[in-house]
């Protein structure tokens, strides 16, 4: 694994693939009830706390607030120096907004042009104005966003961003519920993509994997959640 990779914070899934090129895009992509909110939470967490690089998130379920509370509930406190959270559904539900530091408010999941503004600016105060050299983006979700709007204008907006990931040497993360969408759907969004973490259940347990990182696909993990913690089970 080389220093300037990126890495999930999940010790099994980076030993297997060794670390994630910078520039790289993964679509995280698995079942509704397969907590795959929790997965990106972790590697959110992960990234900012433990190896310093500024997180972008742009959130179509819950609150900004919401987010946070989550995070400080368990115990996982985001550096505010180092997070940015584009909300997307605060203002879309009719309560009051208001940005701070952290925080850029989007009218709703259909405004890709506000979404759009609100990441570079993000973008912009974290690389240039304070130097901080590696950069997550995160969109939880697309599936969301491509409720509101059509596959091709989803795919436009979604190519620039995943552009501007490469470009910057950062990493992008793209949540997608795999049931909500046919085949063609996935596949179009999915040429966009380096890799894919998928996750699946069975018998009541959750798999996750990774597809496309690595010369072969890893094996399935079973995991679990633990106060907001992931946890692989050997």
């Amino acid at each position: 694994m080389k220093m300037d990779d990126y890495t999930f914070g999940i010790k099994e899934l980076d030993n297997a693939i060794g670390g994630i090129r910078k520039g790289s895009n993964i679509m995280l992509v698995g079942p509704p009830m397969s907590q795959k909110e929790t997965i990106l939470y972790n590697i959110m967490y992960h990234g900012a706390v433990i190896n310093e690089n500024a997180i972008i998130t742009v959130t179509t379920h819950e609150s900004a607030t919401q987010i946070i509370e989550c995070f400080k509930e368990n115990k996982m406190v985001l550096p505010p120096s180092r997070f940015g959270i584009v909300d997307c559904i605060t203002k879309s539900i009719g309560r009051t907004a208001f940005e701070t530091e952290n925080i850029k408010i989007a009218s709703s999941p259909m405004d890709l042009t506000g979404i759009g503004v609100r990441i570079g600016q993000f973008f912009e105060d974290f690389l240039l104005k304070k130097k901080i050299p590696k950069v997550q983006l995160h969109i939880n979700s697309l599936s969301a966003i491509l409720m509101y709007s059509n596959i091709q204008t989803v795919f436009r907006f979604m190519h620039v961003f995943t552009g501007r990931v490469k470009a910057s040497g950062a990493l992008g993360i793209f949540v997608m519920d795999s049931n909500m969408h046919d085949d063609h759907t996935i596949a179009t969004i999915k040429q966009l993509f380096d890799g894919i973490i998928e996750t699946k259940e069975e018998n009541n347990k959750n798999y996750l994997r990774t597809v496309g990182l690595s010369p072969t696909p890893t094996l399935w993990l079973e995991y679990e959640v633990e106060k907001g913690k992931l946890k692989i089970n050997r």
